[in-house]
């Protein structure tokens, strides 16, 4: 009997709580058969004490149900997934090295201005922590569209020492992203399993050195990258980024139901391109009004706030500069800060 039969089987065998297959996700690790027996080896990321066995039983079923097959032996490698931070304020025993908090940014479809959030954001952590004399630092995962170090004004490529990466650094930001390390013009043509391995490289094959937060600028979506990444990495907690119409919110919900599944927490919900202000100070809610804040209120989550359509954003990321750090001043500037604030106090609470 081929491998491919049994391949073919562990295919049907789905992920506790996901509708993709355990093959896809790319944890079967090795697949045997000699003399009737069929062995399995699988790797697990997970804090969840019930998904191995789970997997384990479906597994068992399905090569079972093949006539070839009288005898199964799964092994299953566990990694334990993202513990709590010590209360004493020392960094986890686990996850990236010298990383204190991770907060993911993520969004359930593109266009709502997820990286420019999340560039702002970094920024504005950045300048929180200077005055404590710590750092912050930005993980650009958008494998296919690595927009972060355009918005950052970085360009080159990041030293290697060993067999890790040097992040590269701008306006106080130690900044990771895919971005660095192909040409400009090469598009990043990769199945899930390859996406999944930088996101892991990433996280373990960067020297971050001692950063107090770490954002990580998820693709849109709730894909292979996503599913790597909480898998993968501790993280403290997600924020999701939405526009204010239906088309926006309601895709950024189920975002937020595969977090939720992976029990990642939800820091809130931010609302971009909330609104047009004019000269007068009127405001013309171009893509609608209250979805941002009606989003949260259905996850149970805390609004954190509202960024207005403002060109300066667009300019600032255009020229390597996002406002919070070219225009301080302007109402976006500070609703960025107001929300890095609170999140800064939501992950050490």
């Amino acid at each position: 009997m081929s491998l491919e039969k049994i391949n073919q089987a562990l295919a049907t065998v789905k992920y506790p709580g996901f509708s993709r297959d355990i093959v896809s996700f790319g944890i079967v690790r090795s697949v045997d058969f000699q003399d009737g027996k069929a062995s399995v080896s699988i790797a697990i990321t997970t804090s969840d004490n019930s998904i191995p066995p789970a997997i384990r039983d479906s597994v068992e079923a399905a090569l079972k149900a093949i006539p070839e097959v009288t005898e199964v032996d799964v092994s299953i490698v566990l990694t334990a997934g993202k513990k709590a931070a010590p209360k004493d304020g020392s960094a986890p025993t686990e996850g990236i090295p010298g990383v204190k908090h991770v907060i993911a940014v993520s969004s359930g479809k593109g266009g709502v201005g997820k990286s420019t959030f999340a560039v702002n954001l970094a920024c504005a952590f950045a300048q929180l922590l200077e005055g404590e004399g710590k750092k912050a630092g930005i993980m650009d995962c958008d494998i296919y569209g690595p927009s972060v170090p355009l918005m950052l004004g970085l360009s080159g490529r990041p030293y290697v020492e060993g067999d890790s990466l040097i992040p590269m650094e701008g306006h106080n930001l130690s900044v990771m992203s895919m971005g660095f390390l192909v040409d400009e013009d090469t598009p990043v043509v990769w199945r899930g399993p390859m996406v999944m391995k930088t996101i892991q490289q990433f996280s373990q094959n960067v020297k971050w050195g001692e950063l107090e937060l770490l954002v990580v600028d998820l693709p849109p979506g709730t894909g292979d990258a996503q599913l790597s990444l909480v898998q993968t990495i501790p993280l403290s907690g997600a924020v999701l980024v939405t526009t204010p119409q239906p088309a926006a919110t309601q895709v950024a919900k189920r975002g937020a139901r595969m977090l939720e599944k992976t029990n990642v927490k939800i820091l809130g919900v931010a609302e971009n391109m909330s609104y047009l202000e004019g000269p007068d100070g009127s405001r013309q809610n171009i893509f609608g009004e209250g979805g941002g804040a009606q989003t949260a209120t259905e996850l149970k989550t805390d609004f954190l706030g509202q960024i207005p359509l403002d060109q300066s954003i667009r300019e600032g990321g255009d020229a390597g500069k996002p406002i919070v750090l070219g225009n301080p001043d302007s109402q976006a500037a500070k609703v960025f800060m107001d929300i890095a604030k609170g999140l800064l106090a939501k992950v050490r609470s």
